[in-house]
């Protein structure tokens, strides 16, 4: 072994925050906006992370809601991945760019399946130029004497639809609706072919959820993850054609060869995408990746509370050290850092903030809400959900079991599975989280923390935290001392 000095590495627990003079009158008065990458701003700094028992898209559609985003996870098929962020694309937003349709000679026997297939309760029906004919929703169809009756006889006609044209502002849009009390308003280019829609729901929504994290067409924003081997370039080629806003390369250690021919070529791959690459623990890791053009880096190997990398491999760095390492070279090149892991109590959100971080990866605080993945299970009287890391046994085993399909591996003799599952060295583990009711009520909690933790560094911003925080080291008796003692819980 090379004699060299062994640095000191800081976790959240090991600091405090110094208090400054403040000039913040209310945490009211705080602004919480920053990126996620290069080119997303949020206005809270959070994402949920993107393990299967934490983001799909009821998760993704929540956190943007709120303004955050949500990073859909890989572990299943490319089908059902590219579904998750069509859901999220298409729940919201001021404009529907590709709404749904339906053709003139289409049955209603026909549409009924499509139509439920893809959660619309309407849909606009258009010629083979794309000409809009008509609109046809469910009520159309019901009590049908004979449902082979095409939709050209069923839908309300063009002639007697409120349209509007492409370039209609929101405004225009709410004074429509207000005016002719209709719920759909199709969206025409002057040649009368489609171009969009509007429904009422989502211009109620623009007014419900003013911090909702949208796209140019006033969609809400959402990351997928992708692998760095087997079908990861079909994957995300998928993702970018459904029109996901970021691609988040999804492995425990990129700084790897790998990992680094992965990120070049999807970069490639990924012109008008963001990348969000991850995840690192040293200065020269995220050196080397916002070398290669990435928009954002994932800090973080080993510190959250269902990963064990750190007791089976021995690697990793602890979390706030490799925040502030990765941090001075992110900064220069104006690149932002996301916070991975380890935030064990309310105030670590802003210590990780104020060692340099834009924004902070959930998983624990949002594992056991409605919007997570799983059903509720009753143990002991009480209501949890299950939660595992992405390199639990249980997550690595089905992966092993399903492969990318989805469906089990018949292809594999039952040695050849025993051998496979032989050789799966767990770095996380499976365990229950109680059940925490909607994710919106969490995430509220953490903002007003952050708010909080930020008026006490006198920081009105993110980047003011960034200048203003001074961090104190503390002892094991400090850390006792944080927290409450010498008391029992009401």
């Amino acid at each position: 072994m090379h004699e060299h000095v062994i640095p000191l590495g800081l976790a959240y627990d090991d600091v405090l925050l110094v208090p400054q003079k403040s000039r913040i009158t209310s945490r009211k008065l705080v602004s919480t906006k920053t990126k996620v990458s290069r080119n997303i701003a949020i206005v809270i700094p959070f994402v949920s992370s993107n393990l299967d028992m934490v983001t799909e898209s009821a998760m993704a559609i929540a956190m943007a809601k709120l303004g955050g985003i949500g990073i859909i996870h890989r572990f299943m098929t490319i089908e059902r991945e590219a579904a998750e962020v069509r859901r999220v694309k298409r729940s919201e937003g001021f404009v529907m760019g590709t709404p749904f349709t339906l053709s003139p000679k289409q049955t209603a026997a026909e549409a009924r399946p499509l139509m439920k297939q893809h959660n619309v309760g309407s849909a606009i029906v258009v010629d083979h130029k794309n000409k809009v004919l008509g609109l046809v929703s469910n009520r159309d169809m019901w009590f049908l004497d004979d449902v082979t009756v095409p939709l050209e006889k069923l839908m309300t006609p063009a002639s007697k639809l409120i349209t509007a044209g492409v370039n209609i502002s929101l405004d225009e849009a709410r004074r429509l609706f207000r005016k002719y009390k209709v719920e759909k308003l199709p969206l025409l280019h002057p040649d009368r072919t489609l171009g969009g829609l509007i429904t009422s729901r989502t211009v109620l929504n623009e007014d419900r959820f003013p911090h909702a994290t949208q796209d140019k067409s006033g969609r809400l924003r959402v990351g997928a993850a992708v692998g760095v081997v087997g079908d990861y370039l079909e994957r995300a080629q998928e993702l970018i054609k459904i029109g996901v806003d970021a691609l988040v390369v999804d492995i425990a250690h990129i700084h790897s060869t790998h990992g680094i021919m992965a990120v070049k070529k999807l970069r490639k791959l990924a012109h008008n995408t963001d990348i969000i690459d991850g995840n690192v623990a040293t200065a020269q890791a995220a050196k080397e990746l916002i070398g290669l053009d990435v928009d954002a880096v994932k800090v973080g190997i080993g510190p959250g509370g269902i990963c064990i990398t750190r007791m089976v491999a021995g690697a990793g760095v602890p979390q706030l050290t490799a925040i502030m390492d990765c941090a001075k070279i992110a900064q220069i090149a104006k690149i932002p850092l996301i916070a991975d892991g380890g935030t064990n109590y309310l105030g670590d959100m802003t210590k990780a903030l104020a060692a340099g971080a834009s924004c902070v990866m959930i998983t624990g605080w949002v594992a056991g809400t409605d919007e997570s993945p799983g059903s509720i299970i009753l143990r002991k009287g009480q209501r949890y959900k299950a939660h595992r890391g992405a390199a639990s046994f249980s997550a690595v085993a089905s992966r092993i079991l399903e492969g990318v399909s989805g469906q089990v591996r018949k292809e594999l003799s039952e040695e050849e599975l025993d051998s496979e599952l032989e050789e799966v060295v767990a770095e996380g583990v499976e365990t229950f989280v109680p059940y925490k009711g909607a994710a919106k009520d969490v995430i509220n909690q953490l903002v007003g923390a952050v708010r909080s933790g930020m008026s006490y560094s006198n920081a009105g911003t993110i980047p003011e935290l960034w200048k203003n925080a001074r961090f104190i080291r503390i002892t094991p008796a400090g850390f006792r001392e944080s927290k409450q003692h010498n008391v029992e819980e009401m």
